[in-house]
């Protein structure tokens, strides 16, 4: 009997010694592969990109990491047996290749790193405006590039390419000084808060010294980017590193003095019957005139969302969502200046791309919590994204949570005369079994537009196909241009929640969007 007991408890010690891999089991089992290690003291691996998701094992300084893939500031990595993202901010590179003394800085938003120098091939991660990252080696129209340990290629044409930066001493602590290693910015920039309260550090790392903290709606002075992070204007004698994600970037708008000649002003042309011109910059102040769609006048200003204009004997105040604008200066549209788009690329269409819901609107509420507002805007991202590594020019409606009037986001597609305007939702019904994706247009010339669509992410997504249908939503009825209004999936219903709200879904849903465009204009090329 006691053998008996003796031989279970063995078996049991081996069982929980095999089921709970150590630390030198991690180590020797990614030494062979790793490409990055951890720099904290300590690194939590998670389950999903982001701070929100649940740990799954805590890593110690210096354990090897092999990079799998990317997304914004989280790298999904393998550490030993187990799989997961790690913050890239506390990683470094152990890559051995070696690399060329020239750095790669991104001249716009959203650039794709993909596996080879093919626009067809997979995204490992994204570069924002001003990214820095270090040239491996150049290929045709291509770089390959090592990023905070990301190997990969982008497009040439959308960087530039330079010495690297030979270090300096270091700034003295209260002088205001742009680090040489990041991108010096527009000296009208200026960057806004957006969330409650946001800590300023002393340099660009989440472990830096605290300096202070900013609140909602302040804005600062850019000085330069550095990866995700910005450089402000803390105050008369210091500056100061906040993560960009938590803010806007503006540029100071130039007030145009009255008596200015009304031929170098920008004007604004109406494009709904009775719209209202107000005494002030507000949607309850008193009714100056109404107008009809097809007036234009010269803009004297800029408060708020409204636009100052000139009538005949006084000025007034019209919103900007119910007008569009144009310069005077110029006679040839942005458009005619534009080259004649090759078959196979989006050169020279101007696509904008809409983020259903956002700021108070949140649109609807999965199941397990999900809200419409926040699953859009990653997804408009993405597709922004594909559509300008294509060449297309993408305006996107909103860039953060921030609430957009309807008739605005139609203005937008007016004021940029969009080639195709792409509105993004997830869909809800009471019905929790009700499940698919469906494709809508309102006008005739819309149809075309939204089918084609449709196929493309017939073809790439696996959810009941509802069908391409008319749909009278405010965002098509009112829209002059080619408009489709999608609805990726039914957030109400819990296991497509779980499918639709993956990273991998969100590729394979623009991939199929941006196919279905790209055929849409090759088959209507002029």
């Amino acid at each position: 009997m006691r053998t008996k007991i003796l031989h279970s408890i063995i078996i049991f010690v081996l069982i929980v010694t095999i089921a709970i891999p150590n630390k030198n089991f991690i180590q020797n089992a990614s030494a062979d592969t790793s490409d990055l290690k951890v720099s904290g003291t300590i690194l939590h691996l998670r389950e999903g990109p982001g701070l929100s998701y649940p740990i799954i094992t805590t890593l110690d300084e210096g354990d090897p990491l092999t990079s799998i893939a990317r997304e914004g500031d989280w790298i999904q990595v393998k550490a030993g047996s187990y799989e997961g993202w790690v913050a890239s901010w506390l990683t470094t590179s152990t890559s051995t290749q070696k690399t060329i003394d020239k750095t790669v800085i991104s001249q716009v938003d959203r650039l794709n790193i993909r596996t080879d120098p093919d626009i067809s091939s997979a995204v490992l991660g994204q570069l924002s405006t001003g990214n820095q990252a270090n040239l491996i080696e150049e290929n045709n129209e291509w770089a390959k590039i090592d990023w905070n340990g990301l190997s990969g290629w982008v497009s040439k044409d959308y960087v530039t390419i330079n010495d690297s930066p030979k270090k300096e001493n270091e700034p003295k602590e209260d002088s205001v000084e742009v680090s040489t290693t990041t991108i010096p910015v527009n000296k009208d920039t200026t960057f806004t808060i957006l969330v409650d309260a946001l800590n300023v550090r002393k340099k660009p790392d989440l472990n830096a010294k605290k300096i202070g903290t900013v609140t909602k709606g302040q804005a600062y002075k850019v000085l330069a980017h550095e990866h995700n992070w910005v450089q402000i204007q803390y105050n008369d004698k210091k500056a100061g590193w906040v993560y960009s994600f938590y803010g806007t970037f503006s540029n100071k708008v130039k007030s145009t003095s009255k008596s200015s000649s009304s031929k170098d002003l920008e004007s604004v042309t109406i494009i709904y019957n009775g719209t209202n011109l107000r005494t002030d910059a507000s949607t309850a102040a008193e009714v100056v005139e109404r107008v009809d769609a097809g007036k234009t006048y010269p803009i004297v200003g800029v408060k708020n969302d409204f636009y100052e204009i000139q009538l005949d004997t006084e000025t007034a105040f019209v919103a900007n969502w119910v007008v569009t604008t144009s310069s005077n200066k110029t006679s040839i549209s942005q458009k005619d200046q534009q080259e004649p788009r090759k078959k196979g690329t989006l050169n020279g269409l101007t696509i904008v791309v809409d983020a259903g819901h956002g700021g108070n609107d949140h649109g609807t509420t999965g199941q397990r919590g999900t809200e419409e507002k926040g699953i859009t805007l990653k997804t408009a991202t993405l597709l922004a994204s594909k559509l300008s590594a294509a060449g297309a020019n993408v305006v996107m409606t909103r860039e953060s949570d921030e609430y957009v009037a309807l008739r605005k986001r139609v203005s937008i597609a007016h004021q940029y005369e969009a080639d195709a305007f792409i509105s993004l939702h997830y869909d809800a019904t009471d019905d929790s079994s009700i499940n698919g994706f469906t494709s809508y247009y309102m006008n005739s010339n819309q149809k075309g537009l939204a089918e084609a669509i449709h196929d493309g992410l017939s073809s790439k997504i696996d959810l009941r196909d509802r069908g391409t249908q008319q749909g009278n939503y405010l965002v098509l009825r009112e829209n002059r241009q080619k408009a489709v209004l999608i609805e990726l999936g039914y957030l109400s219903n819990a296991s497509e929640e779980r499918a639709i709200t993956t990273a991998k879904f969100r590729e394979q849903a623009t991939l199929g969007i941006y196919q279905g465009i790209l055929n849409y204009f090759n088959a209507n090329e002029e």
